[in-house]
This record gives C-alpha cells, sequence and structure tokens, in this order.
C-alpha cells in the first residue's frame, strides 16, 4: 500500500555545517550559506571530529534486493544506509588518477515530457538513472519554487513526494533565503545541475530501481560558488516511463565532489551520456 512521503529529517546539517560546505571557496558569505544550504538536498556528513571520507557502511553494490514481500524488499533497498562522509568532501578537490571501472552508459531521452522535463529513457537502471538526473536537473535550474513543483507534481506517484515534502523543494527553499531572493528566483541568480557521477544502488524486480546521482551544483550571484550534492529515488517504471515512487525518500547517498579518490571508493562513477 503506498504511503505518504514524510520529509527527511535524517540530514544532520547544522547551519554550521552548511556555511563550512563550501567556506573555503572564498566568495561572498550569502553565496557560501546558499549553496551550502543545498545540503540539504541528500546530503549526509558526519560529525566534525569524524576524520574526512571516514566510511560507517559499506561500499553501495547494484545487487538486487531479494525478499518474499516487494513492498518489504523495496523499503529495505531504499532504506540501507550509505557511507557517510564529512562536510569537505563537498567541496572541489583532487581529481583522482584511480580506474572507477567502465562509465554508467546513460540512454538518450527521446522526448519532452511533462514539466518541460526529457523523457523516453528505457526500462532499464541506466534508464531510471537518467531519469532521476533529468528531473533534479530541470527542478533546480528552473530557478523557482514554482517551477520545481510543477516538476515533482509531474513526476511523482500518489504517496511519493510532493510539492510539500520533495527535499529539492526544501533545498532551494533555503537557498532562496540564504541568497536573499525570493521563491520566484531572481534574474541575478543563476543555478546549473550537472549530473557527472552515479551508481545504481539496487533494483526490485524490473520496475523498481534506486539510483544515485552525484552532481556539481554551481549558483551564481555576481560570484560564482560550487559543490557536490547527491540524490537517491525509488524509481518505478509505470506505463512507458520512470516516476519518482511511493514511500520516504531513500537514505542520502554521500555527496562528493566529482571524480576524486573519495567519489570513486564510495562506489561512483562516471557518467557518459554516449
Amino acid at each position: 500500500m503506498a504511503r505518504q512521503a514524510a520529509r527527511s529529517t535524517r540530514t544532520g546539517w547544522s547551519r554550521r555545517r552548511l556555511l563550512a560546505l563550501l567556506a573555503a571557496a572564498g566568495v561572498s558569505i550569502v553565496l557560501v550559506a546558499g549553496i551550502a544550504a543545498v545540503g540539504l538536498f541528500r546530503a549526509v556528513v558526519t560529525d566534525s571530529s569524524s576524520p574526512t571520507g571516514t566510511s560507517t557502511e559499506v561500499r553501495a553494490t547494484p545487487e538486487p534486493a531479494t525478499a518474499l514481500d516487494p513492498e518489504t524488499a523495496r523499503d529495505e533497498l531504499s532504506n540501507r544506509p550509505m557511507l557517510s562522509v564529512d562536510a569537505s568532501a563537498a567541496r572541489p578537490g583532487p581529481v583522482s588518477t584511480l580506474d572507477p571501472g567502465p562509465a554508467i552508459v546513460l540512454p538518450a531521452p527521446t522526448t519532452l515530457g511533462p514539466a518541460s522535463v526529457p523523457s523516453g529513457f528505457p526500462a532499464t537502471p541506466e534508464g531510471a538513472l537518467a531519469q532521476l538526473a533529468a528531473i533534479n536537473q530541470v527542478a533546480f535550474e528552473s530557478g523557482s519554487l514554482s517551477g520545481a513543483r510543477e516538476v515533482i507534481r509531474a513526476w511523482a506517484l500518489p504517496g511519493g513526494p510532493s510539492t510539500t515534502s520533495w527535499s529539492v523543494v526544501h533545498a532551494m527553499a533555503t537557498l532562496f533565503d540564504s541568497a536573499g531572493v525570493s521563491g520566484g528566483g531572481s534574474a541575478r541568480l543563476a543555478i546549473v545541475l550537472t549530473p557527472l557521477m552515479g551508481l545504481i544502488k539496487g533494483t526490485v524486480g524490473t520496475d523498481f530501481v534506486v539510483p544515485c546521482v552525484d552532481f556539481e551544483l554551481d549558483v551564481t550571484l555576481d560570484q560564482t560558488a560550487r559543490g557536490a550534492v547527491a540524490d537517491c529515488q525509488r524509481m518505478v517504471w509505470s506505463t512507458d516511463r520512470w516516476l519518482i515512487g511511493p514511500g520516504a525518500e531513500p537514505a542520502q547517498p554521500p555527496s562528493v565532489w566529482p571524480d576524486t579518490d573519495l567519489a570513486i571508493s564510495v562506489g561512483y562513477r562516471d557518467l557518459d551520456r554516449g
């Protein structure tokens, strides 16, 4: 039975941690506060006393979840904790020379779906990951709360994230508040969200996937600040497209600057758009 998704309370981000995320970038405190605040968007960190990159959970692996009850299997997969990292892991860092393995090849969209979100991805785990990336990109780059709400209204099944509970809506609201602009955004504020790495946390059957995407987020308000944000969602194949499914949003993935040693150790792989 579908359950209404509740707003996540497991992000663990204090205002101090949000400000710390990109404080080293040397940009204005308003912009730092704003971009750091999107750590609410599926980010998780350890206490400041923990070493950067200290693992508290095993590395994610794309193994199918198994259970007699499919709903129980979906919940177990979604709620399974992921690696915890320090807030500094989201800041720009040295490019790794390690080999992350073959890139995840993302299929190309074949049509434009509701809310101007690219769609037409196939019923495969890679298709689910590509759809999630497109949903998040369009929502963030709309630059307004109304744009984000339009996206989730069209791309979530009943019982999934709503126009008031979706983590992206809350992250954008915090970003706007910190930047001193209204929920309608501002012509001075530019947001670019780029999917660079990802992983398939797991599948249940052929119609349920939990993909995770690690993004580079660039926010410009007179100056540009950047950091990493990551998102996992319950993606369900419904008729002819992937939608965000019912239930609470999954355990937060680590927000790690793409293509660093830590990003590779987490299990993220590069994304290849083919």
